[in-house]
């Protein structure tokens, strides 16, 4: 009986022995399958965020850019007010040059009657 008890004792150190040694070899696959299992259902959502994230970049960069632009624009503008004076002072030179021809053209117009009958041309008319 002594034997018999000694095996049986020895059965159950080797069984729980070999439960541990499966229990110690297995743990870190188990481990790694519920990393792997958080992982596949995290990564399209963090996938999904990431491109978001890029797209908002792009938009964002391109918005700047507009600004930026729209700020070198109005910063050029106001430099160019010599520019514009100049253009305002040729226009209204412009226009006082064209009040003087067109006054000038009356009055050749008011001292020689006959180019308005005859159409303005006295070649024509034989005179």
């Amino acid at each position: 009986m002594d034997d018999q008890e000694m095996q049986l004792k020895v059965k159950r150190v080797t069984d729980k022995f070999t439960e541990s040694m499966y229990v110690l070899a297995n743990e870190p696959s188990i481990a790694l399958y519920r990393l792997q299992e958080h992982v596949r259902r995290s990564l399209p959502e963090l996938v999904q965020h990431k491109t978001d994230m890029q797209s908002w970049e792009e938009q964002s960069q391109g918005a700047i850019y507009t600004v930026e632009y729209a700020c070198s624009a109005v910063k050029s503008m106001t430099n160019s007010s010599l520019y514009f004076k100049n253009i305002d002072g040729l226009l209204r030179q412009a226009i006082s040059l064209k009040e003087q021809i067109n006054s000038q053209g009356r009055r050749k117009r008011a001292l020689d009657p006959g180019m308005i009958k005859d159409g303005g041309d006295k070649q024509s008319s034989g005179i």
